[in-house]
């Protein structure tokens, strides 16, 4: 089901590359004499246990977040599973796990979870692929009536979905409507190669969305057949991690678990696979819809989970390579010409008990030729002269960083990162050994992999059999695209070309060119009950530091002030705009290539950003690497670089990419949409060749220059793991020290507002049966504390009520979404837009529907208990929320540019929960009286 990501194979496109280390390939040969492959053992922090009746559990005690507890039921259960008269019907069969159940009829279920905080969509939700079906469930574990509701609906949805005839003929169109999202150009492409990419295994015959002849006329019996066959407990495992008691949770689970049937004479589960047939494949597609031409060369090859310490060590070695063979590719997109609009390559997952190595380019308009060889060049330099010691090295200690940090924070864990991991566990078999076991064997592992055994590793990596060529690419290209024959020609041409060894440009300076002058800090105040410090500095900046204790190693920074391209004209504005490409320049003394180089072995990240009222730089870090992020931020503010190679290259790759735009139904949907939205204003409407060719590198520079050349108006927000104590010195050298000049520059009000009255806009574009629809109501607004809080519960209850409405009664849509937003400045102004994807013919009357739920709040106001889910959703979501430093920064940051008072926070509870209907009809009758209401739609070339 998937709320808000309607399932589409592969994202409709093909990008097996650069998956997760915990799918791995067969180890290579060592010269080195290696022990015995010890097996991994199991987290013992996890407790775990197989039934009688073949029903496993996992069960684990996690505080992160503190009072919560995720409940996931896993299935190996998926579409390949299906007979012909049942294709879609595993994926069906999860919709209807909320259409009734046992305990819970009818829509109860997602009523009964609403009431108790959990959003659906957002927490309570499924998905169905191939191989398996899983149930996901967070839920309050403060009260152990909601526990208990939580066993009960993984209960039934084992094995006591109650199938009403009149339930699935409801749910028929919502899965249609969300079958209908996943069409275009992508699926329609994927129709065509997927049989022979998957070696025309069942995979190719068993998309999990199905098919239209058999969602609209399978009869019940033929998917309670299915639910009978597969929905057993030799096929299922709970997953219980949160803030619960272990002891009693195993108790419990065995109790209400241990009764589930397998059914008698039950079928055999067939492990299906993609097999390997030794031969070599090749395929072009093509579409009108299609803005680019992609090839990928895809070579298949066994896939190995991760069972032994000897797995394990293969899998590092294979993530290290992909690693440093990702870091190649960018190197030859920082040219001043770069040979195509992307490029890639690296090992990882394909389907059906395979892996593969994939190099993959998109390639610029009319440049195929060139953009596949110069990527089948990168590859082939790696397999003839392997990588450097220098590579292998910053890939090391960036590998080893990912470790190091997850170890620091193991009390400070996720339940739904434990929860993820041991259904992977359970699913395909990957060990789960635990962080501390992982870092050590990484430790000792990294220590141990030379050079050498890399380098042999990567030749293993290409294949001249179970080689498969894919080209996707736009109608209008087809008679330019290569046969097999030239393909095969163009990689011959490149592999007996004479490559010479890469070059890994390094540098021994230092980052910074000149060190800064510390400042002071001249005055401190403290607040003691939001624990929140404010330092201001000599150069005028103030700096508000909120120690917390939610991680043990995690310090998050951002900093703005007052100005960004609104001070610029329009002639000067796509420069102004494009200025944020500065820092992939580099900084100090160190280019991009060497910068890059310099931060793949950091742990930190800094930004810069120009936005239309505002320039800001933002960041996180260790409390180890402090200071280098700080030594980055006064680099990207004080030294910047000017690189016109680099300048030329990316407006080269941003003209070429605007190549048959306008071919793409959801984007000119997008470019009308901003267009009308903005009343055509060109800050605001879509990219274009003219405007890049406005775009100067040096007044791009300028501006840059300008924007981060006085500071004194900043003010910077330090949250997390700090010590008050140490960070000081640190603030007085490196923001204290940079550059100000007591402007006082303040942004310009642009005006560039929705416009007012009644629009209506339809685009006809595509040829798919299918339509989007875009309801936008704006104007001024009463900004306050309270009236946001109220904005926000008219989203919600209106959200309640179209899922209701269009989705549940009417079988219209899939997932109708409103969004809401306020603004305090340069005017106090909100919107609130409506949208859903539906079936042409649908598009009036869905409106029409929409509106009168609308009309209804604006007249009686919400019902009661959809308020009352409104306010128990968000006080669920704001226990989470106050115990994140990146919550934290937001808020701090979005008070301090609003001029709000830090404190209302505290009353964040309080003032939603005296919220009432009558206050929400009042929100309505004034906000959405359709005064100022613009309609936007977009259908298929064929209803016009």
């Amino acid at each position: 089901m998937v709320v808000n990501q309607p399932y589409n194979i592969f994202n409709m496109t093909i990008n097996f590359k650069l998956l997760a280390v915990l799918v791995v390939i067969p180890s290579i040969l060592s010269a080195q004499s290696v022990p015995t492959p010890e097996v991994l053992p199991f987290d013992p922090s996890v407790r775990t246990g197989k039934l009688a009746n073949g029903f496993t559990y996992y069960i684990r005690h996690n505080e992160e977040p503190k009072s919560r507890v995720t409940f996931y039921l896993a299935n190996k259960v998926g579409s390949v599973l299906e007979t012909d008269d049942q294709r879609g019907l595993a994926h069906f069969m999860e919709h209807m796990s909320f259409n009734g159940t046992t305990h819970y009829p009818k829509n109860e279920l997602v009523n009964y979870l609403q009431k108790t905080g959990v959003r659906f969509g957002a927490d309570l939700n499924a998905y169905t692929s191939f191989d398996e079906t899983v149930y996901q469930l967070p839920i309050p574990s403060d009260k152990p009536e909601i526990v208990q509701h939580g066993l009960q609906i993984m209960r039934d949805w084992a094995q006591e979905a109650t199938l009403d005839p009149v339930e699935i003929n409801k749910e028929r169109g919502v899965v249609l409507e969300e079958k209908r999202l996943g069409k275009g150009a992508a699926e329609r492409m994927r129709r065509q190669y997927f049989p022979t990419l998957l070696n025309n295994s069942i995979y190719a015959q068993r998309i999990p969305i199905g098919t239209d002849e058999v969602l609209n006329n399978f009869k019940p019996e033929t998917i309670k057949q299915f639910y009978r066959d597969w929905y057993r407990p030799d096929l299922q495992a709970l997953i219980v991690v949160g803030d619960i008691d272990v002891d009693a949770m195993e108790k419990e689970v065995k109790a209400k678990f241990g009764d589930l049937k397998n059914p008698e004479n039950e079928k055999p589960r067939p492990k299906y696979t993609v097999p390997l047939t030794g031969k070599n494949q090749f395929m072009a597609v093509t579409d009108p819809e299609m803005t680019s031409t992609a090839v990928q060369v895809i070579m298949k090859q066994p896939e190995l989970v991760l069972h032994t310490t000897e797995d394990y060590r293969t899998g590092i070695i294979r993530e290290l390579f992909n690693m440093m063979l990702a870091d190649r590719f960018s190197d030859l997109q920082r040219r001043a010409d770069p040979p195509f609009l992307g490029g890639g390559a690296g090992v990882g997952g394909f389907l059906g008990g395979l892996d593969n190595y994939s190099v993959s380019v998109t390639a610029k308009p009319g440049e195929i030729e060139k953009g596949f060889k110069a990527a089948w060049r990168v590859n082939d330099q790696a397999m003839r002269f392997g990588f450097t010691a220098t590579e292998l090295d910053r890939a090391k200690v960036a590998y080893l960083n990912q470790y190091e940090i997850a170890l620091k924070e193991k009390d400070k864990t996720p339940s739904d990162s434990y929860v993820k991991e041991y259904l992977q566990y359970f699913l395909k078999g990957n060990a789960s050994p635990g962080i501390t076991y992982e870092y050590n064997l990484v430790k000792a592992d990294l220590s141990g992999i030379a050079l050498d055994e890399v380098n042999a590793y990567a030749k293993t990596n290409l294949k001249t059999t179970d080689r498969d060529v894919l080209i996707m690419a736009p109608e209008k290209d087809k008679a330019s695209l290569p046969g097999s024959d030239v393909f095969n020609g163009w990689i011959k041409t490149v592999d007996d070309e004479n490559i010479t060894a890469y070059h890994d440009e390094t540098s021994k300076e230092s980052l910074l060119k000149t060190q800064p002058v510390a400042g002071k800090i001249m005055k401190e105040q403290r607040d003691a009950k939001l624990n929140i410090t404010t330092l201001t500095l000599s150069n005028g900046i103030k700096v508000l530091l909120k120690p917390t204790d939610f991680k043990n190693d995690e310090i998050l920074f951002s900093g703005s002030s007052a100005g960004g391209t609104s001070l610029y004209s329009d002639a000067d504005f796509q420069s102004a705009s494009a200025a944020n490409i500065v820092p992939s320049f580099g900084a100090g003394n160190y280019n991009n290539t060497v910068l890059s180089k310099y931060l793949s072995g950091k742990k930190f990240s800094v930004r810069t950003a120009i936005s239309e009222r505002s320039q800001s730089v933002s960041g996180s870090s260790t409390v180890a690497d402090l200071e280098a992020a700080l030594q980055m931020l006064y680099a990207y503010i004080t030294e910047p670089r000017k690189d016109t190679v680099l300048f030329e290259g990316l407006i080269s790759r941003s003209k070429a990419g605007l190549a048959n735009r306008g071919d793409n139904p959801a984007t000119v949907f997008a470019d009308t949409s901003a267009a009308v939205l903005s009343n055509y204003n060109v800050r605001r409407t879509g990219p274009s060749l003219e405007k890049l060719n406005q775009v100067s590198l040096d007044k791009a520079y300028q501006v840059y220059k300008e924007r981060f050349a006085d500071e004194s108006g900043f003010t910077f927000v330090f949250t997390g793991s700090i010590d008050s104590a140490a960070i000081r010195p640190l603030l007085e050298k490196y923001i204290a020290g940079l550059p100000s000049l007591h402007k006082n520059e303040q942004a310009k009000d642009l005006h560039l507002n929705i416009p007012a009255g009644k629009i209506t806009k339809t685009v006809y574009k595509g040829t798919e049966p299918k339509a989007t629809v875009n309801l936008v109501f704006s104007g001024p607004f009463d900004y306050s504390f309270d009236n946001d809080l109220r904005m926000d519960a008219l989203k919600e209850t209106l959200q309640i009520r179209l899922i209701e409405r269009l989705r549940e009664d009417e079988s219209g849509v899939y997932s109708p979404s409103v969004r809401a937003g306020t603004a305090k400045y340069p005017e106090a102004r909100f919107s609130l837009n409506i949208s859903f994807g539906c079936a042409p013919q649908n598009v009036e009357k869905l409106i029409a529907s929409a509106l009168d739920e609308i009309s209804k709040i604006r007249t009686d106001g919400p019902l009661q208990v959809n308020l009352d889910k409104f306010k128990v959703e968000n006080q669920r979501s704001i226990e989470v929320q106050l115990k994140s430093n990146g919550f934290w920064l937001g808020y701090i940051s979005g008070q301090l540019q609003n001029k709000e008072a830090l404190d209302q926070i505290n009353h964040y509870t309080d003032t939603a929960n005296k919220i009432t209907t009558a206050d929400i009809k009042a929100m309505a009758a004034k906000y959405l009286s359709g005064k100022n209401y613009i309609r936007l739609v977009l259908l298929p070339e064929t209803s016009k």
